[in-house]
């Protein structure tokens, strides 16, 4: 299946997992293990696009505020597809990154994020972002801390501060050319919110459990088709 002018970066907005469980009469965390299960299609869909690099917003920072029952849920679902992940020979051409301020999760589920990390750091072609205890307003934050603390060493001139070189200092440097939000919401929920100043966005109805290629190849179309004017 050919389609032209497909984006090399495309994030995704997760959302729907909840929902999605109610939907099913099921307790409203259950949800999120089918979400995971859709996550393992997805890579197969970019690899077939040929989509270098995907960006997946899979837990924010207010997401910490969950009930515990629920928490302790998605703390032990991370943690074994983290380590599943890690023998997977699926992997072998995927690099995974994990942005946010990872230092907030458990230990155990932090050090198999660290270590997922490091053993696929060499992989290539493709770059899988997983955008945890994430948020894009404190991103940013982060981002001037850095800058301020490089000042204050003498390292950086504060003159010298651009748009290009304030992205080395953020979780991600690349922007995603299309960011697609499942769930039915119409809003940008504090992602990317940088690195997104040009992206398309994308609002769909289906849960993201529902997610299916045919709905993948449909966003692929629309973001081909339409005008990118870039303030022009």
């Amino acid at each position: 299946m050919e389609i032209e002018n497909v984006p090399k970066h495309i994030g995704i907005v997760l959302d729907g997992n909840r929902r999605f469980s109610k939907k099913l009469m099921l307790k409203p965390w259950m949800g999120h293990e089918w979400g995971e299960k859709k996550i393992e299609k997805l890579f197969e869909w970019c690899k077939e696009f040929k989509i270098n690099e995907l960006t997946l917003y899979t837990f924010s920072i207010q997401n910490f505020n969950r009930p515990k029952e629920e928490f302790d849920y998605l703390m032990k679902l991370f943690y074994d597809s983290f380590e599943r992940i890690k023998n997977d020979p699926k992997i072998r051409d995927i690099k995974i990154s994990f942005i946010g301020r990872i230092g907030m999760f458990p230990e155990k589920v932090r050090d198999s994020m660290l270590e997922l990390m490091e053993k696929t750091k060499n992989n290539k072609p493709y770059l899988m972002n997983f955008a945890m205890a994430y948020g894009g307003q404190e991103e940013i934050i982060d981002a001037v801390k850095k800058i301020s603390e490089e000042i204050k060493k003498g390292n950086m001139n504060i003159s010298k501060i651009n748009e290009e070189n304030f992205k080395d200092f953020l979780y991600l440097k690349d922007s995603p050319e299309l960011i697609i939000r499942t769930g039915g919401e119409k809003r940008t929920s504090n992602f990317l919110n940088y690195q997104a100043s040009y992206s398309e966005w994308i609002f769909l109805t289906k849960l993201w459990p529902e997610f299916e290629k045919e709905d993948f190849v449909l966003c692929l179309r629309e973001y081909a088709d339409r005008e990118k004017r870039f303030g022009r």
